[in-house]
């Protein structure tokens, strides 16, 4: 089989199965494409050399093909702790640290048969979705290499759009998942706070953080979610909820489900082809039987703006003594927003707590009226890597992803169209808390129902 590299994770499943391909051929082909594109684009920190990888291959799931990942290669961003790997964070500080364990959900993917390649580029201690890291390299948009990938989770979303590797681990405190998931055309996914572990991810902040994967397809999202969604009794975060089976209702009927695409001045300040884009796919769902009906959601932009506050005083609350003993060793943007955070009054850190218990309120009585919610994942398309500054961006591409941190609840980013550039749009799927089957559900329906997912950058 040729282009290996661009195969689903369930489709190298079922090569691997059957013996058409073997687990050396596939991480090979995926090795060869970091050798290719990471100096152009940046994607990994650290990679690991396609032999070590196969060799590090946990003894039991390499003796069984039936594991739920058996030979799939997959990217893990740098902010996992991978035993005997380093942990940068992106970030000076962190340049030598070496993890002891796996992060639980890394101990979960190498159970279930995966094949890790390596560490890949994130924003610098994941505040920030640029992807603009001064101290690790640029990563760029595989699609347009003078444009940003979006971030924190920049690397892992360039990974599976270039077939580096078939998944990815990001995580996503404002939007570090959908946002470079959107940008680079893959599918990205932040389950419900407290469904996957953060155990051994380093923290930007512990009230906002999720853990979630990318792939090619929502199949592929599913297939990972099945294996990292478990409780881990020592995270104070994990929630004991029953395990889901997300395989089992990817091809529920979608018919009569009621759809809330998201209107108002909030949602209409967004670029006119992403709008577009995100109508037409509303249009499809209304093809696909289900009921659509416009809702002004501008009351998202409080959840945004106290989302903010919290991520940049959690986030100085993190680096406390980094930030007052060595300023000098962060980056101009995140020094100026760990300074904002540090300075922000306590007032307006309880208002924004206080923000966030109302707007979970008000989004489950939402929620009983409505099935789903979409909106763009970002206002605009990939801008490009000069000419921007990287505060400013942060606030304008989360507008639509952070509300949803805040208040916790999962969300799906899918491919749904391309500007006129060739730059990929991103639809966003919000569901009721807990509700990921049902986002994963609607997401698989579209992507069956249009083949976004099909288009691949070519570099």
């Amino acid at each position: 089989m040729d282009n290996l590299h661009t195969l689903t994770i369930s489709d190298a499943l079922e090569a691997i199965r059957t013996k058409k391909i073997s687990v050396r051929d596939l991480v090979e082909a995926c090795s060869g494409q970091i050798e290719r594109l990471n100096s152009k684009l940046n994607a990994f920190i650290t990679m690991i050399p396609s032999d070590d990888a196969i060799k590090a291959q946990s003894p039991e799931s390499n003796a069984s093909s039936s594991k739920t990942l058996h030979g799939i290669p997959l990217a893990i961003k740098d902010l996992f702790d991978m035993a005997g790997l380093r942990t940068t964070i992106g970030s000076k500080f962190f340049a030598d640290h070496i993890a002891k364990d796996d992060a639980f959900v890394v101990e979960k993917l190498k159970q279930a048969g995966a094949i890790l390649m390596g560490k890949t580029n994130t924003h610098e201690i994941a505040l920030g979705i640029t992807g603009n890291n001064p101290h690790y390299g640029t990563a760029r948009n595989p699609w347009d290499t003078t444009r940003i990938p979006g971030g924190s989770s920049s690397g892992s979303a360039i990974a599976v759009a270039t077939g580096m590797a078939l998944g990815a681990l990001g995580s996503d405190t404002g939007g570090s998942i959908r946002i470079p998931a959107s940008l680079c055309g893959v599918v990205g996914f932040k389950p419900t706070f407290g469904r996957v572990s953060l155990r051994g991810v380093f923290p930007l902040s512990w009230n906002l953080d999720h853990v979630g994967p990318f792939a090619k397809t929502v199949r592929d999202i599913a297939l990972m979610l099945q294996v990292i969604a478990v409780h881990d009794p020592l995270d104070p975060a994990s929630v004991k909820m029953l395990t889901g089976d997300y395989l089992l209702h990817l091809k529920d009927d979608v018919r009569a489900r009621k759809i809330a695409l998201g209107v108002g001045d909030f949602i209409e300040t967004s670029d006119a082809e992403v709008l577009e884009a995100v109508r037409e796919a509303a249009n499809v769902f209304q093809s696909l039987g289900c009921k659509v009906e416009e809702v002004d959601v501008s009351w998202l932009q409080e959840a945004a703006l106290a989302n903010k506050i919290m991520t940049q005083s959690d986030g100085a609350a993190v680096h406390r003594d980094r930030l007052k003993e060595h300023p000098e060793m962060f980056g101009d943007d995140i020094r100026r927003r760990l300074d904002d955070g540090a300075n922000t009054p306590l007032t307006d850190y309880i208002l924004a707590r206080r923000t966030q218990a109302e707007v979970r309120k008000r989004l489950e009585g939402f929620f009983e009226t409505y099935d789903f919610l979409i909106l763009p994942t970002t206002p605009i398309p990939a801008p490009t890597i000069e000419g921007h500054d990287a505060v400013e961006q942060a606030g304008r591409l989360t507008r639509f992803t952070a509300p949803f941190n805040l208040s916790g609840l999962p969300a799906l980013s899918l491919p749904c169209g391309f500007t006129r550039e060739g730059l990929p749009i991103g639809l966003q799927i919000v569901s009721r808390a807990w509700g990921e089957s049902k986002a994963l559900n609607l997401g698989h329906a579209f992507e069956q129902a249009t083949e976004w997912y099909k288009h691949l950058p070519v570099l």
